[in-house]
Protein backbone atom coordinates (compact mmCIF):
# COMPACT_ATOMS: atom_id res chain seq x y z
CA UNK A 1 0.00 0.00 0.00
CA UNK A 2 1.28 3.79 -0.78
CA UNK A 3 2.08 5.96 2.05
CA UNK A 4 -1.17 8.32 2.16
CA UNK A 5 -0.63 12.21 2.20
CA UNK A 6 -3.53 15.08 1.81
CA UNK A 7 -4.30 18.72 1.81
CA UNK A 8 -6.70 19.74 4.60
CA UNK A 9 -8.44 22.80 4.32
CA UNK A 10 -11.68 24.70 3.97
CA UNK A 11 -12.27 25.05 0.86
CA UNK A 12 -9.73 22.68 -0.52
CA UNK A 13 -11.79 21.48 -3.80
CA UNK A 14 -9.67 24.15 -5.68
CA UNK A 15 -6.38 22.97 -3.99
CA UNK A 16 -3.45 22.04 -6.78
CA UNK A 17 -1.68 19.98 -4.28
CA UNK A 18 -2.53 16.51 -5.11
CA UNK A 19 -1.56 17.18 -8.64
CA UNK A 20 1.80 18.89 -7.48
CA UNK A 21 2.89 15.85 -4.85
CA UNK A 22 1.82 13.70 -7.68
CA UNK A 23 4.35 14.75 -10.02
CA UNK A 24 7.03 15.11 -7.56
CA UNK A 25 6.18 11.50 -6.55
CA UNK A 26 6.54 10.12 -10.24
CA UNK A 27 9.60 12.19 -10.72
CA UNK A 28 10.95 10.67 -8.29
CA UNK A 29 10.16 7.25 -7.85
CA UNK A 30 8.32 7.28 -4.29
CA UNK A 31 4.95 5.21 -3.77
CA UNK A 32 2.56 7.45 -2.13
CA UNK A 33 -1.02 8.32 -2.28
CA UNK A 34 -2.08 12.07 -1.75
CA UNK A 35 -5.56 13.24 -1.56
CA UNK A 36 -7.79 16.49 -0.10
CA UNK A 37 -9.78 16.75 2.88
CA UNK A 38 -12.49 19.19 3.30
CA UNK A 39 -12.81 19.41 7.26
CA UNK A 40 -15.83 21.41 8.98
CA UNK A 41 -15.15 24.47 10.17
CA UNK A 42 -15.55 22.86 13.94
CA UNK A 43 -14.15 19.65 12.96
CA UNK A 44 -10.63 19.99 12.41
CA UNK A 45 -9.20 17.82 14.80
CA UNK A 46 -11.94 14.77 14.35
CA UNK A 47 -10.96 15.13 10.79
CA UNK A 48 -6.92 14.95 11.30
CA UNK A 49 -7.55 11.91 14.02
CA UNK A 50 -10.02 10.02 11.23
CA UNK A 51 -7.06 10.20 8.46
CA UNK A 52 -4.29 9.40 10.86
CA UNK A 53 -5.93 6.28 12.69
CA UNK A 54 -5.99 4.77 9.30
CA UNK A 55 -2.77 5.65 8.70
CA UNK A 56 -2.14 8.77 7.18
CA UNK A 57 1.35 9.86 7.46
CA UNK A 58 1.23 13.20 6.87
CA UNK A 59 -0.33 16.50 5.77
CA UNK A 60 -0.39 19.73 4.37
CA UNK A 61 -2.81 22.40 6.14
CA UNK A 62 -4.72 25.43 4.07
CA UNK A 63 -7.18 28.08 5.39
CA UNK A 64 -8.59 28.52 7.95
CA UNK A 65 -6.75 25.71 9.84
CA UNK A 66 -3.16 27.20 10.19
CA UNK A 67 -3.71 28.47 14.00
CA UNK A 68 -5.58 25.25 15.17
CA UNK A 69 -2.89 23.19 13.47
CA UNK A 70 -0.18 24.39 15.46
CA UNK A 71 -2.47 24.25 18.87
CA UNK A 72 -2.90 20.40 17.95
CA UNK A 73 0.46 19.81 17.72
CA UNK A 74 2.74 17.86 20.69
CA UNK A 75 5.84 19.51 19.29
CA UNK A 76 6.79 22.01 16.39
CA UNK A 77 10.16 22.98 14.41
CA UNK A 78 11.16 26.59 15.62
CA UNK A 79 10.02 28.09 12.26
CA UNK A 80 6.26 26.81 13.26
CA UNK A 81 6.64 28.22 16.77
CA UNK A 82 8.20 31.37 15.56
CA UNK A 83 5.22 31.44 13.22
CA UNK A 84 2.40 30.09 15.89
CA UNK A 85 1.40 28.59 12.87
CA UNK A 86 1.51 24.87 10.61
CA UNK A 87 0.28 24.39 7.30
CA UNK A 88 2.16 20.72 7.60
CA UNK A 89 1.66 17.59 10.22
CA UNK A 90 3.72 14.50 10.41
CA UNK A 91 1.55 12.08 11.36
CA UNK A 92 3.89 9.15 12.22
CA UNK A 93 5.88 9.72 15.24
CA UNK A 94 4.74 9.02 18.19
CA UNK A 95 2.94 12.41 18.46
CA UNK A 96 1.65 15.11 16.24
CA UNK A 97 4.54 17.38 14.96
CA UNK A 98 4.44 20.32 12.67
CA UNK A 99 6.14 22.90 10.52
CA UNK A 100 5.66 26.05 8.52
CA UNK A 101 7.01 25.57 4.76
CA UNK A 102 5.12 28.65 4.14
CA UNK A 103 7.93 31.46 4.57
CA UNK A 104 10.87 29.35 2.80
CA UNK A 105 8.42 28.61 -0.10
CA UNK A 106 7.54 32.24 -0.59
CA UNK A 107 11.26 33.09 0.16
CA UNK A 108 12.48 30.79 -2.54
CA UNK A 109 10.07 31.91 -5.20
CA UNK A 110 10.56 35.76 -5.12
CA UNK A 111 14.66 34.94 -4.62
CA UNK A 112 15.33 31.72 -6.92
CA UNK A 113 12.54 31.95 -9.64
CA UNK A 114 11.72 35.67 -9.80
CA UNK A 115 15.26 36.70 -9.18
CA UNK A 116 14.28 39.29 -6.35
CA UNK A 117 16.69 40.91 -4.04
CA UNK A 118 15.21 41.67 -0.58
CA UNK A 119 17.96 43.08 0.97
CA UNK A 120 17.52 46.54 1.59
CA UNK A 121 13.76 46.35 0.20
CA UNK A 122 11.09 48.49 1.47
CA UNK A 123 8.07 45.56 1.97
CA UNK A 124 4.47 45.63 2.74
CA UNK A 125 3.11 42.55 4.33
CA UNK A 126 -0.95 43.01 3.88
CA UNK A 127 -2.77 41.06 6.58
CA UNK A 128 -2.10 39.36 9.73
CA UNK A 129 -3.77 36.24 10.06
CA UNK A 130 -2.05 32.69 9.48
CA UNK A 131 -0.71 33.34 6.11
CA UNK A 132 0.79 36.53 7.08
CA UNK A 133 2.40 34.94 10.12
CA UNK A 134 3.81 31.74 8.20
CA UNK A 135 6.17 34.46 5.78
CA UNK A 136 7.12 37.57 8.41
CA UNK A 137 10.13 35.52 9.96
CA UNK A 138 11.80 34.52 6.52
CA UNK A 139 11.13 37.81 4.70
CA UNK A 140 12.92 39.48 8.20
CA UNK A 141 15.98 37.12 7.74
CA UNK A 142 16.39 38.46 4.00
CA UNK A 143 17.40 41.78 5.40
CA UNK A 144 14.71 44.11 3.84
CA UNK A 145 15.35 47.69 4.77
CA UNK A 146 11.83 47.97 6.20
CA UNK A 147 8.70 45.64 6.58
CA UNK A 148 5.42 47.44 7.19
CA UNK A 149 2.55 44.67 8.39
CA UNK A 150 -0.80 46.39 7.52
CA UNK A 151 -4.19 45.17 8.77
CA UNK A 152 -7.83 45.97 9.20
CA UNK A 153 -7.68 44.89 12.63
CA UNK A 154 -4.42 47.14 14.18
CA UNK A 155 -4.08 45.39 17.20
CA UNK A 156 -3.84 42.13 15.42
CA UNK A 157 -0.87 43.75 13.06
CA UNK A 158 0.64 44.82 16.19
CA UNK A 159 0.78 42.06 17.69
CA UNK A 160 2.73 40.41 14.73
CA UNK A 161 4.70 43.12 14.24
CA UNK A 162 5.88 42.19 17.55
CA UNK A 163 7.17 39.29 16.81
CA UNK A 164 9.69 41.08 14.47
CA UNK A 165 12.31 43.70 15.74
CA UNK A 166 12.04 46.80 13.58
CA UNK A 167 8.60 45.62 11.89
CA UNK A 168 5.82 48.34 12.17
CA UNK A 169 2.26 47.51 12.46
CA UNK A 170 -0.86 49.93 11.05
CA UNK A 171 -3.97 50.28 9.47
CA UNK A 172 -4.67 50.55 5.78
CA UNK A 173 -5.11 53.93 6.39
CA UNK A 174 -1.97 54.42 7.81
CA UNK A 175 -0.09 53.79 4.68
CA UNK A 176 -0.85 56.96 2.86
CA UNK A 177 2.04 58.52 1.48
CA UNK A 178 4.12 55.47 1.80
CA UNK A 179 6.11 53.50 -1.03
CA UNK A 180 7.80 49.70 -1.13
CA UNK A 181 9.50 47.63 -3.21
CA UNK A 182 7.12 44.58 -2.48
CA UNK A 183 4.12 44.42 -1.23
CA UNK A 184 2.69 40.83 -0.23
CA UNK A 185 -0.83 40.16 -0.04
CA UNK A 186 -0.92 37.85 2.61
CA UNK A 187 -4.99 38.68 2.96
CA UNK A 188 -8.10 35.97 1.77
CA UNK A 189 -9.41 38.85 -0.17
CA UNK A 190 -8.80 37.45 -3.54
CA UNK A 191 -10.79 34.28 -3.06
CA UNK A 192 -13.69 36.00 -2.57
CA UNK A 193 -13.43 38.66 -5.28
CA UNK A 194 -12.19 41.95 -2.74
CA UNK A 195 -9.60 44.22 -2.46
CA UNK A 196 -7.99 45.37 0.65
CA UNK A 197 -8.62 48.81 0.73
CA UNK A 198 -5.33 50.47 -0.36
CA UNK A 199 -3.88 53.95 -1.26
CA UNK A 200 -2.82 54.80 -4.13
CA UNK A 201 0.87 55.39 -4.42
CA UNK A 202 2.01 51.91 -2.43
CA UNK A 203 4.36 50.91 -5.59
CA UNK A 204 7.56 52.16 -5.74
CA UNK A 205 9.63 52.17 -9.31
CA UNK A 206 10.66 48.28 -10.37
CA UNK A 207 8.03 47.29 -7.84
CA UNK A 208 6.31 43.75 -7.81
CA UNK A 209 2.98 43.26 -6.17
CA UNK A 210 2.40 39.15 -4.86
CA UNK A 211 -0.37 37.82 -4.08
CA UNK A 212 -0.23 34.78 -2.35
CA UNK A 213 -3.46 33.51 -3.60
CA UNK A 214 -2.96 31.61 -6.60
CA UNK A 215 -4.95 30.67 -9.95
CA UNK A 216 -6.61 33.61 -9.41
CA UNK A 217 -6.09 36.97 -11.29
CA UNK A 218 -7.15 38.76 -8.60
CA UNK A 219 -8.47 42.68 -7.79
CA UNK A 220 -4.88 42.95 -5.69
CA UNK A 221 -3.01 41.76 -8.99
CA UNK A 222 -5.58 43.68 -11.60
CA UNK A 223 -4.64 46.82 -9.19
CA UNK A 224 -0.93 46.60 -9.26
CA UNK A 225 -1.08 46.12 -13.30
CA UNK A 226 -3.27 49.15 -13.91
CA UNK A 227 -0.43 50.92 -12.06
CA UNK A 228 2.43 49.56 -14.26
CA UNK A 229 3.92 47.09 -11.87
CA UNK A 230 5.11 43.18 -11.99
CA UNK A 231 1.99 41.03 -10.50
CA UNK A 232 2.43 37.87 -9.89
CA UNK A 233 0.13 35.13 -8.34
CA UNK A 234 1.40 32.47 -4.93
CA UNK A 235 1.65 29.91 -7.59
CA UNK A 236 5.49 29.80 -7.15
CA UNK A 237 4.90 29.70 -3.60
CA UNK A 238 2.58 26.74 -3.82
CA UNK A 239 5.10 24.48 -5.25
CA UNK A 240 7.98 25.51 -3.37
CA UNK A 241 6.63 24.94 0.20
CA UNK A 242 5.03 21.76 -1.19
CA UNK A 243 8.75 20.78 -2.60
CA UNK A 244 9.54 21.70 1.57
CA UNK A 245 7.14 19.51 2.80
CA UNK A 246 7.84 17.00 0.26
CA UNK A 247 11.62 17.11 1.96
CA UNK A 248 9.51 16.51 5.60
CA UNK A 249 8.23 13.45 4.67
CA UNK A 250 10.39 11.64 2.40
CA UNK A 251 13.45 13.40 3.01
CA UNK A 252 14.33 14.15 -0.22
CA UNK A 253 13.67 17.87 -1.92
CA UNK A 254 11.95 17.45 -5.53
CA UNK A 255 12.97 19.49 -9.00
CA UNK A 256 10.74 21.88 -8.50
CA UNK A 257 11.44 24.01 -12.30
CA UNK A 258 9.81 22.07 -14.42
CA UNK A 259 6.00 20.90 -12.29
CA UNK A 260 5.55 25.10 -11.79
CA UNK A 261 6.24 25.81 -15.70
CA UNK A 262 3.75 22.77 -16.24
CA UNK A 263 1.45 24.24 -13.64
CA UNK A 264 1.74 27.88 -14.73
CA UNK A 265 0.93 25.97 -18.62
CA UNK A 266 -2.14 24.47 -18.02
Amino acid sequence: MPDRYAVIGNPVSHSKSPWIHARFARALGEDIEYGAIEAPPQGFVAAVEKFRAAGGKGLNVTLPFKGEAFRYCAGTSARAAAAQAVNTLLLERGAPFGDNTDGVGLVRDLTVNLQRSLRGAQVLLLGAGGAAQGVLGPLAQEAPAAIVIANRTLPRAAALAARVPGAFACGFDGLAGRGFDLVVNATSAGLSGELPPLPRGLFLPGALAYDMVYGRDTEFLAMARAAGVAARDGTGMLVEQAAESFLLWRGRRPETRAVLAELCAR
